[in-house]
């Protein structure tokens, strides 16, 4: 009689919002009247399949829990998450007469404006998982809605990382930040740092939000990002890697991944923040969100041009061949 498989437990379980992503790069901004040629254009999963795809191709057990439309950009979408990328989407729902939003990103003097078209889902996070997840880490966008989910995963034994995105009322409801008492590590940019806090800068921003969550990590574009762990006192300023921007869509989500990852491979903090602003940089440098997140061999590929660098050589070195690095860790 053979013996029964061991149930292996995710890496990361992601949870928030699923969108069809449609990224034009423009020359400049367009103008009422006037019409602007796009110099290049991506498609790809967009908003939390972001966060998603760029744990997946560092070679974590990512596992999404989201609704999809039963629709053609849905079905596209769950394709190219499923087949594509490897993600488990057994704990999400493919849903008819809802339709999958859509988002067109235009990209322009190193930065990006959105359009969405779309309405909430019919079913919340909550709704999805009614029982705590079997995973070492989750990771979820919190906002106006409930996310009783992450107290009841960080009982059951995750660490709990949390994000947030654009508020389109710019009200910036600051009882959002509550569900921080469920969360052991915060990942705002700085403008949503500063907005909920109501502070004007992001080292004063990061200190509020340290008196909520124990470790607060702010990206701040081209400035780099600041780091404290409230609970040593420890604060980190790491400074942005120089690349050219082509498109910074998803690059909140990519720096929260690479950070992620490298809390999982227990790396000290400096060196948590640095890595994940080398995952963000890189993935600037190409349109698109999910499909501009690096793999290893980017990653081999950048520091080959920068031998210099030795902070991560290590790390990359190990992991830049072909085998994930779950498999070289004994993950």
């Amino acid at each position: 009689m053979s013996e029964p498989v061991a149930f292996t437990p995710l890496d990361v379980v992601v949870s928030g919002l699923v969108f069809h992503d449609l990224v034009l790069g423009l020359p400049t901004a367009p103008k009422p009247g006037t019409e602007v040629w796009a110099t290049g254009s991506a498609e790809s999963p967009g908003g939390i399949a972001n966060f998603a795809v760029a744990l997946a191709r560092l070679g974590l057990r990512t596992g999404l829990v989201a609704t999809f439309g039963a629709d053609d950009l849905g079905d596209r979408v769950w394709d190219r998450l499923a087949t594509g990328e490897g993600i488990d989407l057994s704990l999400s729902r493919r849903l008819d007469g809802w339709q999958t939003p859509l988002t067109v990103a235009l990209a322009y003097d190193n930065d990006r404006a959105l359009v969405t078209r779309g309405t909430p889902p019919p079913l919340s996070a909550d709704e999805l998982l009614p029982t705590p997840p079997a995973a070492r880490t989750v990771a979820a966008h919190i906002g106006p809605w409930p996310n009783e989910w992450l107290a009841k995963a960080r009982a059951a034994g995750s660490v709990v990382f949390a994000d947030v995105g654009w508020d389109p009322s710019e009200r910036w409801d600051p009882a959002v930040l509550d569900q921080l008492e469920h969360c052991d590590v915060f990942l705002p940019n700085a403008g949503e740092a500063m907005s909920y806090t109501r502070t004007d800068t992001p080292t004063r921003a990061m200190e509020r939000l340290a008196e909520l969550v124990p470790l607060v990590v702010v990206s701040d574009g081209s400035n780099g990002a600041l780091a404290m762990d409230a609970r040593s006192g420890e604060r980190v300023a790491v400074p942005a890697f120089p690349v050219p921007a082509a498109d910074t869509t998803g690059a909140g989500d990519v720096f929260a991944a690479g950070f992620i990852a490298a809390t999982l491979w227990e790396l000290p903090l400096q060196q948590r923040v640095r890595f994940a602003a080398l995952t963000a940089a890189l993935s600037v440098t190409r349109l698109g969100g999910a499909d501009a997140a690096p793999h290893w061999a980017d990653l081999a590929e950048w520091h080959r041009h920068h031998p210099e660098d030795q902070s991560l050589a290590a790390l990359i070195s190990a992991h830049s061949g072909s085998a994930p690095l779950r498999d070289q860790s004994g993950r």
